[in-house]
């Protein structure tokens, strides 16, 4: 019998301070059920996916997950599923055409944070303010840094148009999951952004206001560190739909990753799927 059975969600996550001395703490969350995974590093773990498919809004039985974790119809009805979701810029709440206008008042019309991290390398990326540091910890960052406090979600989008024409906006999930990562002066890079970027943030800042656009210069960069007995020379990853059982020895943890010895699961990916788990 498998010691834990429901549907996944993404791992729960608590950083114990700010030294980046102490690994990020792991809960994988299976209905109401919480798992804490860093006492099982060095175990043998076992998933048993069952094939069957919940929507993580409705609960709808559905065939496939959409955008991790919903129903079609959810998916395509959802504000929080809408195409301005990954594209900020593209926000048409001031348009009257936002398919959920009290989401978008609490979920977007509120303090953004624009940030630096070193993923897989140095990145762009944003974030709602109360989001941090998870929104770090899910892109598996191992430093990350505050450079704009903006008043909604489709300004954050404005400035990161702007900075990512220097800088990249992507993290490759193979590389950070090989553990080589270099680190990065963030706040040297945040000063030369500043520079390359002036005339275009200043734009910005005549159209939104100075209180719109406040930069964060006196934030110190936050390290990360993550629970990792050993990473992966190669990066293989496990999938679920192919291959529903999986057993393998828990090496490490890091974003929204199991890293096992025999390759890699991306937990957030499989959000809403049935699964039995034995460790």
């Amino acid at each position: 019998m498998p010691e834990f059975s429901g549907y996944l969600k993404k791992m729960k996550t608590t950083l114990p301070d700010s030294s980046g001395l102490e690994s990020v703490r792991y809960q994988l969350s299976v209905d109401d059920q919480l798992i804490s995974l860093n006492e099982q590093l060095g175990k043998v773990i076992r998933l048993s996916f069952t094939g069957s498919i919940h929507c993580i809004h409705c609960g709808r039985r559905s065939n496939k997950s959409f955008n991790q974790g919903y129903c079609y119809p959810c998916f395509a009805s959802l504000a929080q599923c809408d195409i301005c979701i990954m594209s900020p810029e593209r926000c048409h709440y001031d348009a009257g055409t936002c398919r959920e206008p009290d989401w978008g008042m609490d979920h977007c019309m509120v303090d953004h944070i624009v940030y630096l991290a070193n993923s897989s390398g140095i990145k762009v990326g944003i974030t709602r303010a109360t989001q941090l540091p998870t929104r770090w910890i899910d892109q598996g960052a191992i430093a990350a840094l505050p450079i704009f406090r903006v008043k909604t979600r489709q300004q954050s989008g404005f400035v990161e148009d702007v900075l990512r024409k220097h800088i990249s906006d992507r993290t490759n999930w193979r590389t950070m999951l090989k553990g080589s990562i270099p680190s990065i002066d963030l706040a040297g890079a945040r000063d030369s952004l500043y520079e390359l970027c002036c005339q275009d943030l200043l734009q910005l800042e005549n159209r939104f206001g100075l209180e719109a656009l406040q930069r964060t210069e006196s934030i110190e960069p936050l390290a990360i560190k993550y629970p990792v007995l050993e990473y992966p020379l190669k990066v293989v990853s496990h999938n679920v739909d192919k291959n529903p059982q999986i057993e393998g020895t828990l090496m490490g943890i890091k974003g929204q990753y199991l890293i096992l010895d025999n390759g890699v699961i991306n937990v957030r990916k499989y959000t809403a799927y049935h699964v039995d788990i034995s460790l």
